[in-house]
């Protein structure tokens, strides 16, 4: 089959054409084998290019496609692609941001999870946030505002400070100076003293010191061996010890033993006491009557012999 000239030149047209298409959409950076939906926000104010990226999280995921002043309701609309693998809701947020000081704008896709997902050619809503250098103009007016209210304040202490300076009276810093120069003398004065104390009494500090080494040292000794007694040991046999002298005390309180017996049985104490009694009262007659008792004869004369009552009892012949 021959073609003719004519469908070979508009074989050749079409292929241009379609050839200046490509090239024209590369230049622009839009391929068209890559499929990308379509998105739409508007704002107040337009701070957008053609060329203003579109990022999620700082990553560039498509561009700004078309910029539109609406004359009704004076707001700025924009249209922007992104690639079809990118899924959020419609509650996502498209916000307006400055990408760094020297100037430049772009947006950026809050992305959340809640509701339906959005499709190409919805409507999301929008935010702008504030730029960092609108943001340092607000703190440094700020800033500017209270420095002028700290430096009147500084001005009036400044001048308070001047008037108690200048103040010769009590108050004065003057008279607060010259005390505090008297006070510094007297304790210079002190120092020297206890120097010159220091430097007499040299030899005493040392043996002082010397001696608070040795207790030091016997303390410590004495701790050592303190620790090395067996104060368990020690203390149970103490315990066995008062448990002993604890029976021998309930021994005596019943009346066992000797001891107890005595210290309990009535009887006893009686015949004790009358026993002592008797006794005080032979000591006593032998004091009054000692011939009663004693009798000496040298040349073998009978003794007199004395009833109890202390009579002379008479021989009857």
């Amino acid at each position: 089959m021959k073609i003719s000239r004519e469908v070979k030149t508009a074989i050749l047209v079409l292929s241009g054409i379609i050839l200046l298409i490509f090239l024209f959409k590369y230049l622009k950076g839009e391929s068209l084998f890559d499929s990308q939906d379509t998105y739409y926000t508007e704002f107040d104010y337009n701070a957008l290019n053609k060329s203003s990226p579109v990022t999620v999280k700082g990553n560039a995921v498509g561009k700004i496609k078309d910029i539109i002043y609406d004359y009704e309701t004076g707001k700025t609309r924009v249209a922007f692609t992104v690639d079809q693998q990118l899924k959020f809701t419609k509650q996502s947020k498209i916000r307006l941001y400055e990408t760094g000081l020297m100037g430049g704008n772009a947006l950026a896709i809050v992305v959340s999870s809640e509701g339906e997902l959005a499709i190409s050619g919805d409507f999301l809503k929008s935010e702008v946030q504030e730029g960092l250098v609108k943001s340092l103009t607000d703190n440094f007016s700020g800033v500017g505002n209270d420095l002028g209210s700290t430096l009147k304040t500084a001005d009036t202490l400044l001048v308070s400070l001047n008037a108690l300076v200048t103040d010769d009276s009590e108050n004065g810093i003057k008279n607060a100076i010259s005390e505090l120069n008297a006070t510094m003398k007297s304790f210079k004065a002190v120092s020297y003293s206890i120097n010159s104390f220091v430097s007499k009494n040299d030899e005493k500090l040392n043996s002082v010191l010397t001696n608070f080494d040795s207790i030091t040292s016997d303390l410590s000794v004495i701790t050592r061996d303190l620790k090395q007694v067996k104060l368990s040991q020690t203390v149970a046999e103490l315990d066995k010890t008062l448990m002993s002298v604890n029976v021998l005390m309930a021994s005596i309180e019943n009346g066992d033993g000797s001891i107890g017996k005595l210290l309990k049985d009535e009887g006893l104490y009686n015949n004790l006491e009358g026993a002592s009694k008797q006794m005080e009262q032979l000591l006593e007659d032998m004091k009054l009557n000692p011939k009663r008792y004693v009798h000496f004869s040298l040349f073998g004369k009978k003794a007199k012999q004395y009833d109890a009552e202390g009579n002379e009892i008479k021989d009857k012949d």
